[in-house]
């Protein structure tokens, strides 16, 4: 690196530990939900792990927007442009707000159809259990929203340790909540369903405020109550957000695809694949971590005009992720038989999920992170639309038609066992996951994700 560097190597510690902290947390909570709805039955599980698919694929949708405001943001503060990382910061929330009121409105009374659309094949006790978990969910997605936005702008800052307490606070309640409604009051997944709505509410509320406090923070909510609509600053973020939202969207709308025809292996293969997606979702926490601080530091090198040291933090952040994620996956698949125990599987399920996690484990640790981690490398610098046609490209050829493929050749093979079908699914992503790693290791050795401008 040339000049003197931006980030000293406590900066980025106490950047990315939070953050670490704040993806366990998460996920850890995720997980307890899961165990906790396992007390309803496989079908509540099943219900609950259907819609999170489709939550997914809103949560990334807002995570676009926030993305795209917090590289917009990173970079002005690198270009010691304040007032313009104002400007932006509130242009991000009227997105976020806009957009999930827009997801309500649509989703709210469509909600049956959709979910006939996407899983009709299923059966009616997991049908009846999803549809009921899907109204709540959608009513928090505005408050999510928010909060995303709020917390993405705290990290382009480089303050990760305010959004990891109130992320605490809101797993709190979610968890006691979780605990009240689903033993205590037995509402089963519409208990669920209403702590995740209040768990939101509270982030959002907070973290709102928070931001609202002039002086404070380097960016704030400037008068939000005076609405002003920026279109050149809308602009700049969608720029990002657009390329990162259809990259997002296209991801998760491949993965509801596969779910879908998923839905026809039966109880047995929905549960495992859930339980699979969450135990996987823990080794893959140091490179989303790590991911997010890299929109802060490289963000604030191209902001700052240092290419040189966006290259060398871009480095030094993917060895980090390598070592973190050797280190889970590892752990993981040593105790993976262990871990299963908790979530009340059937013998069938428990072992079909045994393995597929410690498959998924030996592809992590060597694809994963250059197919996730380094693509919020080449968008913090503007190179946002580049990764969104790789993306699209390798889910739809990949993951989509080769989990398929893979499945149907399997079912064929052993028509008496639908869960080995399951495999083909997570054989799919693994192909897509080369090809990822591939492509986006050949354009940061190019250094052409450098010539992207967006302030």
């Amino acid at each position: 690196m040339t000049g003197k560097p931006l980030f000293s190597k406590k900066y980025l510690i106490r950047l990315i530990l939070p953050l670490i902290a704040e993806q366990f947390l998460a996920i850890a909570i995720g997980a307890c939900d899961t165990v906790m709805v396992s007390s309803v039955g496989e079908a509540g599980v099943s219900g609950v792990s259907l819609i999170d698919q489709f939550s997914q694929l809103m949560i990334q949708l807002f995570a676009a927007f926030a993305t795209g405001g917090a590289v917009i943001s990173s970079q002005y503060l690198g270009h010691q442009d304040k007032k313009s990382a104002r400007k932006a910061a509130k242009q991000l929330f009227y997105l976020s707000v806009f957009a999930g009121l827009a997801v309500v409105l649509i989703c709210l009374p469509l909600r049956k159809i959709i979910l006939n659309f996407l899983y009709g094949g299923i059966e009616s006790d997991v049908m009846s259990n999803a549809l009921t978990y899907f109204a709540w969910v959608l009513l928090s997605f505005p408050f999510l929203a928010i909060y995303n936005s709020s917390a993405a702008l705290y990290r382009s800052m480089g303050n990760s340790k305010l959004s990891l307490k109130v992320s605490i606070l809101m797993n709190l309640i979610n968890i006691g909540g979780n605990a009240v409604l689903i033993y205590g009051a037995k509402l089963g997944v519409a208990g669920a369903g209403i702590s995740t709505l209040t768990s939101r509410f509270f982030a959002a509320t907070v973290m709102t405020f928070l931001l609202c406090r002039h002086g404070k923070n380097e960016i704030y909510y400037e008068n939000l109550h005076h609405f002003v609509w920026d279109r050149a600053m809308i602009h700049r973020i969608l720029k990002i957000g657009i390329p990162s939202g259809i990259e997002n969207s296209v991801f998760h709308i491949g993965k509801i695809s596969v779910q879908s025809f998923m839905s026809g292996f039966g109880t047995v293969a929905i549960a495992a694949n859930a339980i699979s997606n969450t135990m996987a979702s823990f080794s893959n926490i140091p490179g989303n971590a790590i991911g997010l601080a890299s929109v802060t530091v490289i963000g604030q090198c191209i902001g700052a005009g240092e290419k040189d040291q966006a290259v060398g933090y871009g480095k030094k952040l993917m060895r980090e992720t390598y070592i973190a994620m050797l280190l889970t996956s590892s752990v993981i698949f040593a105790f993976t038989p262990f871990f299963v125990e908790f979530f009340n599987l059937s013998q069938a399920a428990s072992n079909l999920t045994v393995g597929v996690v410690r498959t998924c484990m030996c592809a992590n640790v060597i694809f994963w992170p250059m197919s996730f981690t380094m693509p919020n490398i080449l968008r913090a610098a503007g190179d946002a639309k580049y990764t969104m046609v790789v993306s699209n490209i390798s889910m739809w050829l990949f993951r989509v038609l080769f989990s398929y493929l893979i499945s149907l050749f399997l079912l064929r093979k052993f028509p008496d066992n639908h869960g080995i079908a399951l495999y083909g699914v997570w054989f799919g992503m693994y192909i897509d996951w080369v090809f990822r790693a591939i492509m986006f290791l050949t354009r940061f050795c190019s250094k052409k994700w450098l010539s992207k401008k967006v302030i």
